[in-house]
C-alpha cells in the first residue's frame, strides 16, 4: 500500500487531539472501555499519538502487525480510538525487537512478552500485545501476521497493518456490539478504499477526501458516547 494509510492515522491522531483538547482526565482505564463505546471514551485518547512507537517499532525490525481500530482508521473507517492493539508471533526474536521498541520509547513497566496478552503502555499510546496464542473466536489469527500489509509512512518508516479481510473476520469473530459495528463499516469501505488509493496523497492529508478539516459542528463527550459530526461526514469515537 502507498502513503495513503498511513495519513488517514495520521490525520485521525490529528482529530483526536482537537476533540480531547478540552476533555479532562477521569481515571478510567482501557480496562474500563465498555463494548459499545470503546477506548475513545476512556483517558487513553488523551494526547493519543502511537506513531513514534510505530516509527520505534520499525527501527528496531519488529514484524509485529497493526491489529484493532488503528487497523480500521487505516483502512478507512472513520471511528476513533484511544489505544494501539499489535499481533506478534510470540518469538524469541521478535520479543527482543519488542523489547527494544518499547524502551525506545519510554516504557517503564516492561511487559511480561511470555503471555498470550499483556498490556502495555509508551509516551503516546498504550494498549495490548497479543500473540497467535490468544483465543479469537475460533479464529486462526496466525496466518493474519503472513497476510499483513506494508505501509509506507511519509517520514519513512514502514507500518504493518492486518488486510482488511483478515480485520473485518477478527471483529466479526470477536462479535461485541463494537465489532460488528466496525465490521459492517468495513465492509461498506471496500469500494471507498479502492477510491481512496486512487486519491492524492496531498488530497488525503489536507483533509478534502473527507471534507474540510477543523470545520465541526458538534461535539458530543460522555461515558459511553463520543460523537463528532462534521460538515460532510460523522466521526463517531470508539
Amino acid at each position: 500500500m502507498d502513503e495513503t494509510a498511513a495519513l488517514r492515522l495520521r490525520q485521525a491522531v490529528r482529530r483526536t487531539q482537537d476533540i480531547t483538547r478540552e476533555r479532562v482526565a477521569t481515571g478510567r482505564g482501557l480496562e474500563e472501555a465498555d463494548d459499545v463505546a470503546g477506548t475513545f471514551a476512556t483517558d487513553g485518547a488523551l494526547g493519543f499519538d502511537p506513531m513514534p512507537f510505530l516509527r520505534a517499532l520499525y527501527e528496531a525490525g519488529s514484524q509485529a502487525v497493526v491489529m484493532g481500530q488503528v487497523a480500521g482508521i487505516m483502512h478507512g473507517s472513520t471511528e476513533l480510538t484511544g489505544d494501539l492493539d499489535l499481533l506478534w508471533d510470540g518469538t524469541p526474536e521478535q520479543a527482543h525487537a519488542l523489547r527494544g521498541a518499547l524502551a525506545a520509547t519510554g516504557c517503564t513497566n516492561p511487559p511480561d512478552l511470555g503471555r498470550s496478552q499483556v498490556a502495555y503502555q509508551v509516551a503516546g499510546v498504550s494498549g495490548d500485545l497479543c500473540t497467535p496464542a490468544l483465543p479469537w473466536g475460533g479464529m486462526d489469527t496466525a496466518s493474519c501476521l503472513a497476510r499483513a500489509v506494508s505501509v509506507r509512512d511519509p517520514a519513512g518508516f514502514t507500518i504493518r497493518c492486518t488486510a482488511l479481510d483478515d480485520l473485518i473476520h477478527m471483529r466479526r469473530a470477536l462479535g461485541r456490539p463494537k465489532d460488528h459495528r466496525r465490521a459492517d463499516e468495513l465492509a461498506r469501505v471496500r469500494p471507498r478504499a479502492r477510491f481512496l488509493l486512487s486519491t492524492s496523497s496531498e488530497s488525503i492529508a489536507s483533509g478534502d477526501a473527507f471534507g474540510a478539516p477543523g470545520r465541526f459542528a458538534r461535539v458530543v463527550a460522555g461515558r459511553g458516547t463520543s460523537v463528532l459530526q462534521c460538515e460532510q461526514a460523522q466521526w463517531v469515537g470508539c
